[in-house]
Order: structure tokens, then sequence, then C-alpha cells
């Protein structure tokens, strides 16, 4: 992903935004337990429709109260390109299916997309009270303080990751999973696999991780981490090196020093 043109979101825009998102956070987190909730498949699918639920109905009306004349992208899993236009695109739990385990790897987010790319993002962690943040042209912060990209050169040195998008995806997709990161397991040096993607965008985004990537077009996992990413000094691209937005098949983004490394091992893999 190319940075997008400079968004003028103003200091009140994102106050609002991560106000919104802050809140939405507090709900979340207080129906979060350590302990495991349901044990069939219908009983997990329930608690992770509840916490969405709960969740959108704190998040949506200050969200596009906050950008009039924005609409929003109903479906979190959905893929592909957005109509023209300003878009929220929001994930209320993601990271939904490990809330739901009693494991600590979840957020809140909030993405304002124009046009088929992101320009503003909130990214909120209730268990930590943790937040980052990004604009289009202005930069990525976490808590404010500005986040910049690992400055590795070298792919045998590098800490990446990927994982899966949504249950169900086809065998194909979890066959170049499998060997996407048996691929990496040779060329880099450690490999996560894990979800939600945003929570390892954000250490991409951070530089605690090199790179990470996705054979998929879910928007609501990506269009956050791709900004932070992009706006704390690293490249977005699909998988065939072209300009990353979320009409793309498919998804990379990592530490400039290796993306191109990191394209050449993955990009074989069809």
């Amino acid at each position: 992903m190319t940075t997008p043109m400079p968004f003028d979101a103003g200091t009140k825009l994102m106050s609002e935004v991560t106000a919104a998102v802050e809140a939405a956070g507090v709900t979340l987190r207080d129906r979060y337990t350590p302990q495991a909730r349901g044990v069939s498949l219908d009983e997990v699918v329930a608690e992770i429709h509840a916490n969405d639920d709960a969740v959108l109905d704190v998040l949506r009306e200050p969200l596009l109260r906050a950008r009039p004349g924005s609409r929003w992208a109903e479906d979190e899993l959905a893929g592909g390109a957005l109509p023209a236009g300003e878009w929220w695109v929001v994930d209320p739990a993601e990271g939904n299916i490990n809330h739901v385990h009693g494991m600590e790897e979840w957020a809140v987010t909030a993405t304002l997309v124009r046009d088929n790319q992101p320009v503003l993002t909130v990214v909120h962690l209730p268990l930590t009270g943790d937040t980052y943040t990004a604009v289009a042209g202005g930069g990525a912060h976490f808590n404010g303080h500005p986040l910049k990209v690992s400055a590795k050169t070298g792919l045998d040195a590098a800490l990446v990751g990927t994982g899966q998008a949504r249950p169900g995806e086809s065998a194909r997709t979890f066959r170049r999973i499998g060997d996407s990161v048996t691929a990496m397991l040779v060329d880099g040096l450690v490999v996560r696999v894990s979800v939600p993607a945003t929570m390892q965008l954000i250490h991409v985004a951070a530089g605690r991780m090199d790179a990470f990537w996705q054979f998929s077009d879910v928007r609501s996992g990506l269009v956050a981490g791709a900004l932070l990413v992009s706006e704390a000094g690293g490249t977005v691209t699909d998988l065939a090196g072209e300009t990353w937005n979320t009409g793309s098949r498919d998804f990379l983004a990592s530490a400039p020093g290796i993306h191109g490394a990191a394209l050449k091992t993955l990009s074989p893999i069809v």
C-alpha cells in the first residue's frame, strides 16, 4: 500500500473516534472472563455474536455521527472492494475467538476507508488500556508516541507471522497457508501463526515483528494494520508486489528492508 494522500482528520475527529472505540472497549472488557465460554460450536458462535452485538450498540452511532455522510460496512468478515466514498470498517471484537476462550489477544478497531484506502484508524486493547492510532500522511502512534517499523534487512533474522482470516476458507487457501509457513520456516528466523491479524500487524508497526502476510481479502482484519504499518514507515502490498487496497486478494506488510525477500519467498506459493 502506498501512503494515501494526506487526510485532514482534524484533532476533533480523531478524538471522537478514539473516545468511541475506547468506550466500546469497556463493554468488551466487562464481558471478558479468563475462562473459556461455550462447549459446542453453536455455543461458541452464540458467544461471539453476543460480543459483537453488545459492542456495536456502543460503537455504530458515535462513528457515523463523527463523520457525516460516511457509511457502514455491515459484514466484518466480508472482503473485496467497497463502493466509492467513505466507509467505516469496524471489528467490534477483533480476535473474538480469543476473547471467548479466555485468552488476551483481542481488541476493538475502527477504520475510516476512503475510496478503498484506509485513511484513519484506532485500535484499542481494553485489557492493557493501550491505543494505536494512525492518519494517512500523519504518522502512526502508540499511546501518543510515534511508531517505527523494524530496521532489519535480512529475512534470516526476521520474526514473521501469518494466520487464518476466518473459518471455512477454501482447501486451497489452507494449503497455501501451510506451504507459506514451511517456506518462511526455511528462509526466516521464527514464524508465528496466530489470530487475529491486527494483533500481529501492530507488532509490525511497532518494530517488534518484521512481516505479516495473509491469503485473504477480509477487510476488517487488514485495514487498521495496513495503515499503521505504512504510516510507521513499512511497506504494504499484495503478494505480487502491487499496491494493496481493500480489493486486493492477498496481503503483505513488512519492514522495507525485508519486503523484497519476503515477496520472493511467498509469491511462488499458489
